[in-house]
This record gives structure tokens, sequence and C-alpha cells, in this order.
């Protein structure tokens, strides 16, 4: 990983996201990321979209940014030909590893709104039993609420869990 990505990945950690009880309206506000992705992306580089991480189970309290995982059949050409799009549409780009510092790399896109809170992530990555996995684990909350509630105490727990009072703004322009 080069050192620009480093410190950019650093400084994105930095940043203090609380978790705050679950909104009713993530399922929109992903529908609407969801249509932005596709209107963005053309069609032959998406292979699924899925709305993921603890946005995608109701009840669930989470850090309010929609995690939109969008598995694609090449991440060369995603990093050539479709990261300046989703820049254009205003996703802030990065090229980063999924674990650690070494490969695999996957797409990256960060949406902001007007107050330059994070609202959305979404992931591009080609198609693997991490990909799957993250849909098993939110299948599974989702179908066991003891299962949520007890991952939700976890979550509540950890000693970075803190709380926001109000949601982010919406991004600063409509996405359709």
């Amino acid at each position: 990983m080069d050192t620009r990505t480093e410190r950019r990945i650093k400084a994105l950690t930095q940043e203090r996201i609380a978790l705050v009880p679950y909104d009713p309206e993530w399922p929109t506000r992903y529908a609407e990321i969801e249509k932005e992705v596709k209107r963005v992306v053309p069609r032959q580089h998406i292979q699924r979209i899925a709305h993921i991480g603890s946005t995608a189970i109701p009840g669930l309290s989470a850090k309010p940014v929609i995690d939109v995982q969008v598995e694609v059949g090449d991440l060369e050409r995603i990093r050539e030909e479709v990261a300046p799009l989703m820049e254009e549409a205003g996703f802030e780009f990065i090229w980063r590893p999924t674990m650690g510092d070494d490969a695999p790399f996957y797409a990256w896109f960060i949406l902001r709104d007007a107050n330059g809170q994070r609202t959305a992530h979404v992931h591009m990555v080609e198609p693997g039993q991490a990909s799957v996995d993250r849909i098993v684990f939110r299948d599974y909350l989702r179908a066991h609420p003891a299962e949520m509630a007890r991952y939700a105490e976890l979550k509540n727990d950890w000693p970075s869990a803190t709380r926001r009072t109000a949601p982010p703004t919406p991004p600063t322009r409509p996405l359709s």
C-alpha cells in the first residue's frame, strides 16, 4: 500500500462515527444509494449488490453509515473505468487492502453529507467467501432476534462505542 493511501486510511480511522439507535429510514437511504450506484456503474460490472452491515438489520443500533457491497467481475476495470465515474458522482475513492497492508485490494467509496459526515460506504469486491459471509451474517441476525440482541450488547459495550443524538444531514444533492 502506498504512503498516501496509508495516511488516508489512518485519517479515516480517526474520524468519530458514533453509534445511534436504529433508524427506520436506513432501508430507504440504502435504496437511494443502490439506485445511484446502478446509475453510475455500467451494468456489465455489477454481479450482485446488497445492503450489509448493522444498518441492514432492523432494530440494531449502528454507525449511521449505510454499507453497500457490490460484487464485480474485475476490480482492475473498476479501478480504471468506474472509480472516476464514482468520483464525479461525489464519492471519495480509496484503493485499499482488504486486511492489513497487503493484497487483495478492493475499491472503497465514501459518500459524505454537506457537513462532511460519512453517510455511505460502497465496497466493490470480487465475489468470494468473505462477501458471502457478510450477507449470511446479516441474514442470520435478521432471523434470530436473540442473537441480534447479544450482538447489540457487544457493540454497545465496546469501549469506542459512543452516541450521537442527531443523524447526519442528507447528501449534498439528491441521489438520482
